[in-house]
């Protein structure tokens, strides 16, 4: 019969064991909620990272099209100044046409001058000759020779219409200079008016390049910023999306500690049955806690447990998990004391970490039997056996072939 001492230990070892389970609880729900505010704040940053890149697009749509029209404008630029220097060619060579026939001009003129005043006294002197000439009998009584007078009446008139040739030549001429005159100034006042239009519309497309320029260096600098924030936040969402699949494993392997207890041993009733037949109806080797998940991460970024790890007393027996020939008995750098069955078909179980091992290489075992006892023969802190399923010698997850109860 229990005394009162007895139960006043049991009822405060009750008591410790409520207490610690609420702190376990409380803890789990601490965590939740840690996770769940952190997957908010996930949310929120992937949001903001996809606003960001939807406008860095429409900003980068938007500074292509300012870089296609700054390049029109500076195919306008040039071909304005090309234009400009046709019209400052064309002006030199009026300038040079201009000058050419002002020269002709001006020689024309002199010589005009020369013929002039020569035809002048010419005619005078024809004049005199002619009025002479009129009277026939002053003639012959003047006993000039007629012969020489007739000749020199004809070379004075023929003198007379070669000078009027030149006369009207000369008028010609000068008409010819004038017209020259009048198109070279008016292509003079049509280049002056072209330039200046030009150098308007020079103006106002150097205008449009410096606004351009100026739009085109702020979008690129917009552009930059932005795209730092993004990896900033995307840095941000990162170690926060490390973070929160970190708090999920945490929970997991938490949750998987405090609930999945083995409490059932193997025994005997499955001997006969081939393994592959036995998928879900086996037992773990030992009684005791699970403290890791088979492909969880284990010790370093890059490893994960191959197996399960069941934290048990040292001394507990360890049972064959089914029938099967002991194919390796010894100490394993890694394992400790490891027993390995060989279940045929490819199929084996791996046991770990034991204190003794009870069978030797080549007995053959029948589901339920002691093979080893527990311990910590590979200097782990806690008691307990690795566990591991393979196949064809890759790991295969035990939850999936064992009955928890």
């Amino acid at each position: 019969m229990m005394t009162s001492e007895s139960k006043s230990v049991c009822f405060a070892r009750s008591r410790l064991f409520k207490l610690m389970l609420l702190c376990s609880l409380l803890a789990l729900w601490q965590s939740a909620i840690a996770v769940s505010d952190n997957q908010q704040n996930l949310k929120s940053l992937r949001e903001r990272i996809q606003a960001l890149q939807k406008d860095l697009a429409e900003k980068e749509i938007t500074r292509n099209k300012t870089s296609d029209a700054l390049a029109e404008v500076e195919r306008n630029i040039r071909s304005m100044q090309q234009k400009l220097a046709i019209i400052k060619e064309s002006d030199l060579q009026a300038k040079s046409a201009l000058a050419q026939l002002e020269e002709q001009f001006n020689q024309l003129r002199k010589s005009i001058g020369t013929e002039q005043h020569q035809l002048d006294k010419l005619i005078y002197h024809q004049y005199l000759v002619s009025h002479q000439t009129s009277n026939y009998l002053k003639l012959i009584l003047n006993q000039d020779d007629p012969n020489q007078l007739m000749r020199d009446i004809h070379y004075f008139d023929q003198i007379a219409r070669d000078r009027t040739n030149a006369i009207e030549q000369l008028q010609m001429h000068q008409s010819q200079v004038r017209m020259l005159a009048i198109e070279s100034q008016q292509k003079k006042q049509a280049i002056s008016l072209l330039r200046v239009e030009s150098a308007a519309q020079q103006k106002m497309l150097e205008h449009e390049k410096s606004k351009h320029q100026v739009l085109l260096s702020q979008i690129s600098g917009q552009i930059t910023q932005q795209q730092r924030e993004i990896n900033k936040l995307q840095g941000d969402e990162k170690r926060l999306t490390e973070l929160v699949h970190e708090l999920n494993k945490l929970l997991l392997e938490k949750k998987s500690k405090d609930n999945v207890i083995n409490n059932k041993l193997p025994d005997a009733s499955i001997t006969g049955a081939p393994f592959s037949a036995l998928k879900g109806k086996l037992n773990l080797p030992v009684r005791g806690k699970l403290m890791n998940r088979f492909g969880g991460q284990r010790s370093g970024k890059h490893v994960t447990w191959k197996g399960l790890f069941i934290r048990s007393d040292s001394g507990n027996e360890v049972k064959a998990i089914s029938d099967g020939t002991i194919v390796f008995a010894d100490w394993l750098r890694g394992f400790g004391n490891l027993i390995i069955l060989d279940h045929s078909n490819g199929f084996m179980s791996l046991y770990g970490n034991n204190e003794t091992l009870l069978k030797q290489v080549g007995a053959h075992i029948r589901g339920g039997d002691t093979i080893a006892t527990v311990g910590n023969s590979d200097g782990d802190s806690d008691s307990g056996l690795y566990f591991e399923l393979r196949h064809k010698g890759k790991p295969i997850d035990p939850m999936t072939w064992i009955t928890i109860e």
